[in-house]
């Protein structure tokens, strides 16, 4: 394995941004993983390990340690369980698996990123969550730098939650994720949009559904397509906020009619997007180089050599005046990598 030095971060991410790592490596097995962990630890190294970049914020600073990219490739399958190596393209995979008529993923189609990011943010889109299909995430513990098997109740997962990136954020490393299907299923429509999309159809093949999927995406900006300014982003950059009922009911009391979805115990999940817009932050607004994207107001965009900076006044502009409105402090979705906290 091969550790550069002063490898520029912004190509390998979605949004284009960021400053060099101090040293970068492509790990394609587990043995390259531990290798790149002493690496790091005999050096007295910070340890970055890097997907498909697609939820990353690298800062103009770069990373004073070593980037690990993630590249351990296969996808092997027993009966309905689909073995998957954390660096394969996490839409290739729906691709193939739908074309198939396997069941369980086709609304997650059009995702960026690779299959090691799925479990860490339980990733989720259009009703459906990995969550509902994981049975086993494989990963390095990096207290034992030995492989361990976790099973989904050992994975915490919640709304856009694992021990991942949370409890456990920075002990273990995935390097393959088991993905329990079913062949011949019926497709989850369960998504305003999808059901708008396919109303008065009596049935829908997977492949129509994630098809369809995409292309909603595509309209909202959420879809990678080379050339589109409107790509250059990590896609939704907050997570659509839980509040109690009588947070809710406050809201409501002042705005008139609020969008939300149930999210258990009484309480409700507000759209992000919507609270955003509230607040007065349209879709195409823009501050210096980084701006919100003209198709969804969730989703925050280089519009062209914006740094880290740009997106981050932005992102506090944006979340000061949504707190000041409505009571609610956003939580950024992207990881903010950089030399110190907050980017």
């Amino acid at each position: 394995m091969r550790f550069l030095d002063q490898i520029a971060l912004a190509p390998y991410t979605t949004f284009g941004i960021g400053g060099p790592a101090r040293y970068f490596a492509e790990a394609a097995s587990e043995s390259d993983i531990r290798e790149g962990v002493e690496f790091a630890r005999s050096r007295g190294l910070p340890l970055f390990v890097l997907g498909g970049g697609s939820n990353l914020l690298v800062s103009d600073e770069g990373f004073p340690g070593l980037v690990l990219r993630i590249a351990l490739k296969g996808v092997e399958r027993q009966g309905d369980v689909f073995r998957v190596a954390a660096g394969e393209d996490w839409d290739e995979f729906v691709t193939t698996v739908v074309a198939d008529r396997y069941a369980g993923v086709e609304c997650l189609a059009g995702i960026p990123g690779t299959v090691g990011g799925t479990p860490v943010q339980n990733v989720g889109a259009y009703g459906q969550e990995v969550a509902e299909t994981i049975v086993a995430v494989r990963a390095i513990d990096l207290r034992t730098l030995e492989p361990r098997e976790l099973a989904p109740r050992e994975c915490g997962f919640e709304y856009r939650r694992s021990i991942f990136n949370s409890t456990e954020r920075g002990r273990y490393i995935v390097t393959c994720v088991d993905y329990a299907l079913r062949k011949n299923g019926a497709p989850r429509l369960s998504y305003a949009d999808l059901k708008k999309h396919f109303s008065g159809r009596a049935e829908s093949a997977l492949t129509e559904v994630a098809t369809a999927v995409r292309n909603i995406r595509k309209a909202k900006g959420m879809l990678i397509v080379e050339g589109d300014p409107d790509c250059r982003s990590a896609g939704s950059f907050f997570k659509n906020p839980v509040v109690t009922a009588a947070h809710y009911q406050r809201i409501a009391d002042g705005a008139g009619v609020v969008p939300s979805y149930p999210a258990g115990e009484g309480r409700q999940k507000i759209p992000a997007a919507w609270l955003v817009e509230q607040a007065g932050f349209h879709k195409g607004y823009f501050l210096g180089r980084a701006g919100i994207s003209s198709r969804h107001a969730l989703a925050l965009i280089n519009r062209g050599e914006a740094t880290a900076a740009d997106v981050i006044a932005l992102r506090d502009r944006i979340a000061e005046a949504v707190e000041q409105k409505f009571g609610i402090r956003l939580e950024p979705e992207p990881v903010f990598l950089g030399p110190q906290s907050g980017i």
